[in-house]
Parts: structure tokens; C-alpha cells; sequence
């Protein structure tokens, strides 16, 4: 089953692997991709460097290969299994532990969904964890056999491109979510309408959950560059400072777009109530001047014998004359008033 890296690693991609192995042979300055067979010989001394990519494999099989010849904590390998738990880090003697929320392959857009990525990184191994397929694994693995990303620079540095690559996919989404809103606010003022709120609402809720989890690997990212341990070389803490930045300007902008939803939804209600008072003003000035207009006309309108005004020869001219009357006058004061 183990293939040489010279062209082959695409073959994972149409045989769907749950387990994924790459071997750099330090001595032979060369690497090979297969499965599981090629952790034969190897132990944690060994000067060749693995990483094991676990891909929705049964989790039995998943601990018994983490404990040996890994030898991850039990508790580490819990949290790397559970079906929900906050990004985190942990470090151990000889290996740290990552644990990252990425977009799962089917999110193209704001209304994302996550997959919960481990890796452990040790000096000579990298195992990742993933319950859901992940494109940045993936990614990753493809551009190792394009030769893009050098295998032989470590497991610190393979981790750096893979947080990298996580990122890198948050970022479209969320420039493309930027474009929107102000596309939407122009709309707003137009034509404000209810698919444009409920709109506005979804952003804000999935906005405040990508903050969450912004915020929690950016404390991560930032303890990285900052570690004495000897499992991240002087490179790779440059290059985790470089992911750290990275994320927190996501953080930033991801925090920046939620406030701006937020003005939106509040402009937005703004804006209706506002047409709404307009409305409700112009149904109370008409009530206001129709009101003596029906109570002088209900008067008229009583069948009483003994009425006056009802002998008169211009009385119905009068009444109508006395109504158009009020009816001007009334407006001439709602207009002195700036009421209309």
C-alpha cells in the first residue's frame, strides 16, 4: 500500500484513505506515503520523521496507534476525540498539543460549519485528528507532492502550514461577507425590507460564533512563538508569529464586520420606524381634520323638526363654506406648525 512521493500522493484523494502515513527517510533524504505499515521500525528516537493523519478512522484503531509508538496521554487523546471541545493547547515533555476548528469542505460562505482538527507535534512526528473530512489536510498533502512544502523541514514546520492553510480559508469568506454589507447597507436605504433583516440576523449569529472561536486561537497562537520548548525551533517560532498576526487580524475584522451588522440592524429598525411614525402622523392629521368636519355633519344629519338652520335658504352652503373652512385652516396651522 505505500507509495513513493514522486507523483502518487493524489491517489489518496479518489481512494479515500482514514489513515494516512508519510515517512521521511532521513538517510535516503526521500519520502514515502502509504498507510499505517510505515510506522514498521519506527520509534520515538528514531531520526526519520512521520506524520500520521487520522481521517475519520475508528477510534479504537486511532488510540491504539496515538499510544504506541506515540505514547499521547490518554486525557489529550479524549479531548482530540470529542465531538465538541474549544480549540486548545497543552504542552507535554517531549510533544505539544493543537487543537483547531476549520471550515469543513462543504463551506463556501458565511453560514459555515466547523471540523475539530488535533494535532500532536513531537521532534520527529505530527499526528492530526479530524472527524470530518478536512481541505486543509488535504491541501496541505498536495502541496507536499508538488513539492511546494518541503517535508524534510520537521513536524513544527508541516503544523505551521497547516494552521496557515486554516486560515487561509477563513479569510475569502470573510472579505466576501465585508463586500456584502456594504452592498446590503446601500440597499438598506432604498428598499429596507424583511429578507434583508433576517439576513443582517444570520450574519450577526454566525459573526459572534466566528469570533468565539477567533478569539480562542488567537490566545493560542500567540503562546507559540513565545515557547521555550525545544519541539519549535527558532524558524518555526517566526513562522508562528506570522499565524499568529494572521489571526488576529481575522479576529479584528471579524469583530469589525459584527459591530457593523449590528449598526445595520439597528439602522434598519431605525429606518422602519421612522416610515412608520410618518405613516401614523399622517393617519392622526387626517383624523384631527375630519373630526370637527363628522362631528358638525353628525349634528346636521339629526331629523329634528324644530332645526333652524334647516329653513334657511343658503344654509347648506353655509355648512359646507364653515367645513372646507376648518379643513384649510386646520392645515394652514399643521403646516405653520411644520407638522406636514
Amino acid at each position: 500500500m505505500s507509495r513513493l512521493a514522486n507523483g502518487s500522493l493524489s491517489y489518496l484523494f479518489e481512494e479515500y484513505a482514514m489513515i494516512r502515513v508519510l515517512r521521511y527517510y532521513a538517510a535516503e533524504r526521500r519520502y514515502v506515503l502509504g498507510d499505517e505499515e510505515l510506522l514498521g521500525g519506527w520509534h520515538l528516537d528514531s531520526k526519520d520523521m512521520v506524520w500520521v493523519d487520522f481521517d475519520q478512522a475508528p477510534r479504537d484503531q486511532e488510540r491504539d496507534l496515538m499510544q504506541q509508538p506515540f505514547r499521547i496521554n490518554s486525557l489529550a487523546i479524549d479531548d482530540a476525540q470529542r465531538d465538541r471541545h474549544p480549540p486548545k493547547l497543552e504542552w507535554f515533555d517531549n510533544y505539544f498539543f493543537l487543537l483547531l476548528k476549520g471550515f469543513t469542505a462543504e463551506t463556501d460562505s458565511i453560514e459555515f460549519s466547523v471540523v475539530h482538527i488535533s494535532l500532536f507535534v513531537g521532534r520527529n512526528f505530527l499526528v492530526t485528528r479530524h472527524g470530518l473530512r478536512s481541505p486543509s489536510i488535504n491541501k496541505v498533502i498536495e502541496r507536499i507532492d508538488r513539492k511546494e512544502i518541503a517535508a524534510d523541514k520537521g513536524p513544527a514546520h508541516l503544523c505551521y502550514k497547516i494552521v496557515r492553510t486554516i486560515i487561509d480559508r477563513y479569510a475569502p469568506i470573510i472579505l466576501a461577507l465585508e463586500s456584502r454589507l456594504e452592498a446590503m447597507e446601500e440597499q438598506m436605504l432604498e428598499d429596507p425590507n424583511d429578507e434583508l433583516l433576517a439576513e443582517l440576523v444570520t450574519y450577526n449569529s454566525q459573526l459572534k460564533k466566528l469570533r468565539r472561536i477567533f478569539s480562542y486561537q488567537q490566545s493560542i497562537l500567540s503562546e507559540l512563538p513565545r515557547s521555550d520548548s525545544d519541539v519549535i525551533g527558532a524558524h518555526s517560532k517566526h513562522e508562528f508569529q506570522d499565524a499568529f498576526e494572521q489571526m488576529e487580524r481575522l479576529a479584528s475584522l471579524s469583530a469589525l464586520l459584527q459591530e457593523l451588522t449590528r449598526d445595520l440592524i439597528d439602522g434598519y429598525i431605525s429606518i422602519t420606524s421612522h416610515r412608520l411614525n410618518n405613516i401614523m402622523k399622517i393617519l392622526t392629521i387626517a383624523s384631527v381634520i375630519f373630526l370637527p368636519l363628522t362631528f358638525i355633519a353628525g349634528i346636521y344629519g339629526m331629523n329634528f323638526e324644530n332645526m333652524p338652520e334647516l329653513k334657511s335658504e343658503h344654509g347648506y352652503f353655509f355648512v359646507i363654506g364653515l367645513l372646507v373652512f376648518l379643513a384649510a385652516g386646520l392645515l394652514a396651522i399643521f403646516r405653520r406648525m411644520r407638522w406636514i
